[in-house]
């Protein structure tokens, strides 16, 4: 079991009884997770009824703004279009809450995606700038393209082995995710190098044939012949390999969260109801029940931070 005394102090005592429905959409990948909120929050209040629908990570926010849904749960961060589909109903944007960390190397629970390099490269670490240079043709970080392992200073043989790069279909979630937080939101990969795999495993069962390769794909999949290298959010500052330490912490730069979104209107507080069950989610009982189902917490910081968008 892993400790959640980061959150510790944080126990859901209960309101007085709230009767009603609380209808939730989104990610059948969290089914398991929430059922437990679910049947925990009911034995606590006996009165109210939580009705998961967990069909599609599309779903959730359609849910939410056709009002057929009270929380939309999310693997990921809602699209624009998704939050534009909302805004176009309401003229107002859905409350957004974190309310997982994803999982190390669960598949299916939000892993956090980590830069692979072949077992016998000597690379350890790369800023988010050098993957940049090489996964991206448009390179906001600033830097220029990375062709060859010389440039990110290996001497020898290796100075003239040419970078070949491995990653996610384009169009996937993962490559996204990759590509919000590495390329700063630019769609412009670095197609003639780039190599797109729709299967997790198949990048990495590639890497391991190529001593020259690099790749983006989850530690759910990782083999004897490769190796994730540490990184950094910028030159100078520190390095962090995927742990489960530096996924809570949100310190390792490709951390994961799962996302809750509800409707309340600007200015007038969130009904009593979601207000109650999202405040459970967020306790150390709920937190618990997330890892539980392959998940991990929130640390105490970020916790807060949620707790307070609910006032």
């Amino acid at each position: 079991m892993i400790a959640v005394a980061a959150v510790a102090s944080l126990n859901y005592s209960g309101a007085e009884q709230i009767p009603g429905t609380i209808r939730i959409w989104g990610t059948p990948q969290m089914q398991t997770v929430v059922d437990r909120w679910a049947n925990n929050f009911d034995a606590i209040h006996p009165s109210v009824r939580v009705l998961p629908k967990l069909l599609g990570t599309e779903t959730g926010m359609a849910g939410l703004y056709t009002g057929i849904a009270d929380v939309a749960v999310m693997g990921r961060r809602a699209t624009p279009k998704e939050i534009m589909g909302f805004e176009w109903v309401f003229k107002y944007k859905p409350v957004e809450i974190a309310i997982l960390t994803g999982s190390l190397d669960v598949p299916g629970k939000a892993p956090a995606l980590a830069v692979f390099v072949h077992q016998d490269n000597p690379v350890s670490q790369l800023t988010l700038a050098q993957v940049d240079a090489i996964f991206s043709c448009e390179r906001l970080r600033g830097l220029t393209a990375i062709e060859s392992w010389a440039q990110v200073g290996l001497r020898g043989a290796w100075a003239h082995e040419k970078v070949h790069a491995y990653g996610f279909d384009t169009e996937t979630g993962s490559a996204s995710f990759f590509k919000t937080v590495v390329m700063n939101g630019s769609g412009k990969w670095n197609w003639p190098h780039l190599h797109e795999f729709k299967d997790a495993q198949q990048i990495l069962d590639t890497l391991a044939r190529d001593p020259a390769g690099i790749a983006v794909s989850n530690l759910c999949y990782t083999n004897p012949h490769v190796k994730p290298v540490a990184l950094s959010r910028e030159q100078g500052a520190q390095f962090y390999l995927p742990t489960r330490e530096s996924l809570i912490t949100q310190s390792y730069p490709l951390t994961r969260l799962a996302y809750a979104y509800v409707n309340r209107p600007p200015g007038k507080p969130m009904s009593t109801l979601i207000l109650e069950f999202l405040k459970y989610v967020l306790s150390e009982a709920g937190q618990q029940e997330a890892i539980e189902g392959g998940y991990l917490p929130l640390n105490a910081i970020s916790v807060e931070e949620q707790r307070g968008k609910l006032r």
